[in-house]
């Protein structure tokens, strides 16, 4: 299913970054990834992880997901920006509520007529994977790093064992941030109110709070607050998502 600017609304790319607050941040952008993956595992969509960067306690300082299935972009373009979690981390002793961020950018998958990519343009290095996926992935030549010359964009994909397939999925993430790339520059040109009205610095706005204390979500475009977090954590997502699709 594709709308009429051309993006597929079956399918979509999540990136999740670590922001402020050290490993704490990390750990939530590992929670923020289940989150996401138990919600596309009920609702039927197939996903696949197509990079991260594990942290040392366990959590992500980055991770990449890529989500395929009915309305899979339609359903998470509205999770894209800073979320904020406040809580007493793991790593606290004094069980002292901090508060950390991260950041989750929702990237469309562009159609191949709309990123038309010139192959002098693009340099593929070949390299051994990192992170997960035990010794046999570190002995072999399977990572692929994907540089896209003009805009100087680079991806990279290690998470399966075939080189090909890493070429294939970093490929289609380069298109998706080249994509991204052309539509904030769009953006970029316009005057500060038309940009304001249609509300894309989806990067850079805080967007959502996670009180885990208080057991509840807020999200602050909507000025709307949910509560049992557990729950949501878990990826019951359904009445957040309504929300947000009937309000933005």
């Amino acid at each position: 299913m594709v709308d009429s600017r051309g993006i597929k609304l079956d399918e979509a790319i999540i990136e999740i970054r670590a922001g402020a607050g050290g490993e704490e941040a990390a750990l939530f952008v590992a929670d923020l990834y289940r989150m996401y993956s138990k919600y596309a595992v009920l609702q039927g969509w197939r996903q696949d992880v197509l990079d991260s960067r594990a942290s040392e306690l366990g959590g992500y300082k980055e991770i990449v997901l890529e989500l395929q299935g009915n309305g899979a972009f339609s359903k998470m373009q509205y999770e894209g920006g800073v979320h904020r979690v406040q809580r007493i981390p793991k790593t606290e002793k004094q069980g002292r509520v901090h508060t950390s961020t991260a950041s989750v950018a929702v990237l469309p998958k562009p159609q191949e007529a709309q990123i038309k990519m010139n192959p002098v343009d693009i340099r593929v290095e070949v390299c051994k994977a990192t992170g997960p996926g035990g010794q046999n992935v570190n002995k072999r030549m399977t990572a692929v790093r994907v540089i896209h010359l003009p805009t100087g964009l680079t991806v990279e994909c290690h998470t399966e064992r075939n080189l090909q397939q890493n070429k294939e999925s970093a490929i289609g993430l380069l298109a998706a941030k080249i994509l991204e790339k052309q539509e904030m520059e769009q953006l970029g040109a316009l005057d500060e109110k038309r940009r304001a009205q249609i509300g894309w610095a989806k990067r850079a706005e805080k967007v959502r709070t996670y009180n885990f204390p208080q057991d509840r979500l807020t999200d602050h475009r909507v000025k709307k607050s949910f509560h049992n977090l557990e729950g949501i954590m878990d990826g019951k997502l359904d009445k957040l998502v309504e929300t947000l699709n009937q309000s933005l």
